[in-house]
């Protein structure tokens, strides 16, 4: 989820974007704006910095994995070759 502090500075900076005849109102429009905005972006589809650090390090090990599965396949297939010939 996003951090609270950054909605929260995010609606302010919308707020003091406000001419100042409508002051008055910033406060209400800023509070709305807030609630909005922690609305719809509760609704997208994020991950945590946490979960997309965990998920880069699994696939990190995964395609190390993978490419050593890989090396062995080529060996493997080269030895057989040998002595296919």
């Amino acid at each position: 989820m996003i951090d609270p502090k950054k909605i929260e500075e995010m609606a302010r900076q919308i707020g003091n974007s406000i001419p100042p005849k409508v002051r008055e109102m910033a406060d209400d429009i800023e509070g709305k704006i807030k609630q909005t905005l922690q609305n719809k972006l509760s609704q997208l589809d994020f991950v945590s910095r946490e979960e997309f650090d965990v998920q880069t390090q699994v696939l990190a090990r995964t395609r190390a994995k993978l490419e050593q599965l890989e090396q062995q396949v080529a060996e493997l297939v080269a030895a057989k070759q040998g002595k296919v010939e």
